[in-house]
């Protein structure tokens, strides 16, 4: 048992990076970039990789351009379109965790990209992602600007933004650990807040609080006549881009699986806690927002032509339900879910970077870390995107926001439908070297069905992004709905990432278009050598059993709980 032990260890994982001949070749491309120094620290618990599944990441996407959907499309619409999108992220994050919980490295999907299908392909998912995410947090720390504005007026978005960017920054500067810790209690802190709006936003739509009655007609009445869908089709298609914002970091599980203990099992259950959050965050909240507020209500809408932001639709409930008082509670409990997505967005763009510089396709500096395991110089490149910001003084918040949000929102797309594909080469190359699926520490089901259901719906999404943004007045930079410029820039960027590394590569002599299957490399950075997962699951079998004998029932319920829930 101390031999399979000490293949966890990060030592032994790169002595592993130098095996046989026939994928010497691309690990040595993987790992030429690496400056000699130290590695990341696996100091995230199961519980903090779990909560961050669960809430790490909802941020302005639910609180804030959950509203604005419902306002374009009508409630109907956009339940729909949100638990389309849930059901493909989902499938995203099952198809995901196959690898991330047999290989757990912080570049993820870049590196699977590069590693099972093509260097082309990581390396333009790995910049593809990191955009995206360095993008997110100057729109983040607008809405952060925008809730405080709630109370005080006075101060500008670009002040607000300078308050909140130091302590974040000294949250990742500190260790990954406290970076888990304080993600662990900003998102408990979201998930009750959201659990006790569902139910007072249900109980107000009923008519169960008195003095303030709900909707005119209790139920359903936001439903009713016509209500439910509006716009038609280009209107419904249209709040897709919506969906993608707001489900985007469901994949973080993957991310930070590099710096999580034990992660064959920690990443399989924090997989399984996403189905509570798709659930009980989106379309839940979504159903509620829709019972109590009528599409046509301006409050649902975050930004209107002079680029003032309403407050959240859930705050916008608690206020009709007669809660004036708690409105500022809940304004403040906001504040802290955008600072728990701030914190997010920081770990997941320095963390993909720093895997780009260690794979050589960043520059090399980016792959310094510290002795703490933190990847100081690519903190300070998220830390100068985070100045973006300041274009709220130029155009204003919501126009920053709504720019922001769109091309993250198709990025993140762009990137999921390529998850599946990755999915489909993983297992045929894997199946191909003779490999048992047994060894896998997560199996994912239905397979090949949701890999390639991920590979259908993504492109029929796209397809329908697209054709809303040629429908909804294209040009008009005024108007709240995703144009054809802010829809396929993402597109572009693709395709330039790619085909830019391909002319890159060519002209020093490399092919990075494919790697053959039997090259592919299943031996670098697994948690377990072939045919050893049996007895290391045993292992664990037994500690666990180990550290329930002689505990109370209820203390045994208690750790029962801390194992499968959080």
């Amino acid at each position: 048992m101390a031999s399979l032990a000490g293949y966890d260890s990060e030592k032994d994982a790169t002595k592993s990076m130098h095996g046989d001949s026939k994928t010497k070749r691309f690990r040595t491309k993987v790992s030429s970039g690496v400056m000699e120094g130290n590695e990341t620290k696996r100091g995230m618990k199961s519980r903090h990789l779990t909560m961050i599944a669960i809430g790490g990441t909802i941020g302005t996407g639910i609180f804030l351009s959950v509203g604005l959907s419902i306002a374009i499309a009508g409630p109907g619409s956009s339940l729909l379109s949100y638990f389309i999108v849930g059901l493909f992220v989902y499938s995203v994050v099952i198809t995901l965790g196959e690898m991330s919980s047999m290989f757990p490295v912080s570049g993820a999907f870049s590196v699977f990209g590069s590693r099972f299908i093509s260097p082309a392909l990581g390396f333009t998912l790995g910049w593809n992602y990191w955009l995206g995410w360095t993008l997110t947090i100057p729109s983040e720390l607008t809405a952060a600007a925008i809730i405080l504005q709630f109370w005080t007026p006075v101060l500008q978005t670009w002040h607000w933004a300078l308050i909140i960017i130091v302590p974040i920054f000294l949250i990742q500067l500190i260790h990954v650990r406290v970076f888990g810790e304080s993600e662990y209690w900003l998102s408990l802190i979201k998930v009750l807040l959201i659990i006790v709006f569902i139910f007072v936003g249900l109980i107000y739509d009923w008519g169960g609080i008195k003095n303030h009655p709900g909707p005119v007609r209790f139920g359903l009445s936001n439903f009713h006549d016509g209500q439910a869908f509006v716009g038609g089709f280009p209107a419904f298609a249209t709040t897709f881009v919506y969906a993608f914002y707001s489900f985007g970091g469901i994949e973080l599980v993957a991310i930070a699986a590099g710096e999580s203990a034990k992660p064959h099992r920690s990443v399989p259950r924090a997989i399984k806690a996403t189905f509570f959050r798709i659930v009980l965050f989106y379309i839940l909240t979504i159903l509620t927002i829709g019972l109590c507020i009528n599409y046509r209500d301006k409050t649902l809408l975050t930004a209107a032509l002079d680029s003032d932001v309403a407050v959240s639709p859930l705050t916008v409930i608690f206020l009709c339900a007669g809660f004036g008082a708690g409105v500022h509670v809940v304004n403040a409990v906001l504040f802290t879910a955008v600072l728990s997505a701030t914190n997010s967005c920081f770990y997941a763009s320095s963390r993909m970077l720093l895997a780009l510089a260690q794979a050589g396709q960043a520059p090399r500096v980016f792959s310094w870390v510290n002795r703490r395991g933190v990847p100081v110089p690519a903190l300070l490149v998220s830390l100068g995107f985070s100045f973006l910001t300041f274009l709220t003084t130029i155009w204003g918040e919501g126009i920053v926001f709504t720019w922001l949000l769109n091309i993250t929102g198709i990025s993140a797309l762009l990137v999921w439908t390529s998850i599946g594909l990755i999915s489909l080469r993983f297992r045929y190359a894997y199946k191909a070297q003779g490999l048992s699926l047994k060894n896998l520490p997560y199996q994912q089901p239905l397979y090949p069905i949701l890999p390639i259901g991920v590979l259908t719906l993504g492109t029929l999404m796209f397809i329908a992004q697209g054709y809303a943004a040629v429908r909804k007045e294209p040009f008009d930079a005024k108007v709240r709905r995703p144009n054809v410029v802010a829809t396929y820039i993402g597109v572009v960027l693709y395709v330039i990432l790619y085909a830019g590394y391909s002319v890159y590569e060519w002209r020093r002599g490399n092919n990075c278009h494919w790697v053959p299957t039997a090259e592919v490399d299943f031996v670098s950075n697994a948690v377990w050598r072939p045919a050893e997962g049996d007895a290391i699951r045993e292992q664990d079998k037994l500690e666990r059993e180990a550290e329930m004998e002689g505990l109370s029932p209820w203390k045994e319920g208690g750790k029962w709980i801390r194992q499968h829930i959080y």
